[in-house]
């Protein structure tokens, strides 16, 4: 579960949520929150709930715009060594805004090079197209979808998928083996990010998850729904739903037997 998921509240009443409806893990959102930010902190939290930090995302929002650095790059070299210090096996990052041009420039090297130094899964995300006036325009570099930039890890998220109008099944397919993360959500296809509890929108979620888990997927599958503006009880059944979604549609099907007949 992400600790996105349970925003406004607390990294630590995440940690709380988490592990009273039975999640694996957690994702951490490198937030504005001081605790997000520090290794010792969350060290302690996975102690307290005995949870692991199975991902750090790194601080990519226009809110956490001054968190770290303002430089996209130092962003994700810091969130790589928070991931190292947890024992997290992925950092997720999104490409860079189209006005972030110093790392913009040179984004996707400089994720390989830094994917040469860690055993870390660095997973760049799929994003969406901002529009204006009614035209679509990429606010991100080099673009809103990482596939063609050639990543050695990407992260899915189908949320993202939604409000771009992207195929996720077809998208799934274009990223092959390099698909290494997935942010499990869903969308109405509006122009809002809406990251609604998996079944309650239009995109393939448990066709996404059937698939993953008949092609040995390894990596992890993080609740990254929306439950702002959610009382604490809708909060906690909406998390609870969508980890039965996810459970339910990664249980893979035990073959039938063989009835004999050579089909």
């Amino acid at each position: 579960m992400s600790t996105a998921a349970v925003y406004p509240e607390s990294t630590a009443r995440a940690f709380a949520r988490a592990a009273d409806l039975g999640y694996d893990g957690v994702e951490v959102m490198v937030q504005t929150e001081p605790i997000s930010q520090d290794p010792a902190g969350l060290a302690g939290l996975m102690d307290d709930f005995s949870l692991p930090v199975l991902s750090v995302h790194s601080p990519c929002l226009l809110v956490t715009a001054r968190v770290w650095s303002t430089d996209p790059l130092v962003k994700l070299a810091r969130t790589i060594d928070m991931a190292e210090q947890l024992g997290a096996g992925t950092v997720v990052v999104h490409p860079p805004f189209l006005w972030q041009r110093a790392a913009a420039a040179n984004f996707t090297e400089a994720v390989a090079e830094l994917q040469e130094r860690t055993e870390v899964r660095i997973a760049v995300e799929n994003m969406f197209p901002m529009k204006v006036r009614g035209t679509e325009v990429n606010s991100y570099r080099p673009h809103w979808n990482p596939v063609s930039a050639g990543h050695r890890w990407l992260t899915l998220d189908l949320s993202h998928t939604a409000t771009s109008g992207s195929d996720a099944l077809e998208l799934v397919d274009m990223m092959g083996d390099r698909l290494g993360h997935l942010h499990l959500a869903d969308g109405s296809g509006s122009s809002k990010d809406e990251h609604l509890v998996p079944g309650r929108g239009a995109q393939p979620c448990a066709e996404i998850l059937e698939r993953l888990a008949c092609n040995g997927f390894d990596g992890s599958v993080v609740v990254e729904i929306s439950t702002r503006g959610r009382d604490a009880d809708s909060r906690e059944t909406d998390l609870a739903e969508a980890l039965t979604f996810a459970r339910l549609n990664l249980a893979t099907t035990e073959a039938a037997p063989d009835s004999g007949d050579g089909q």
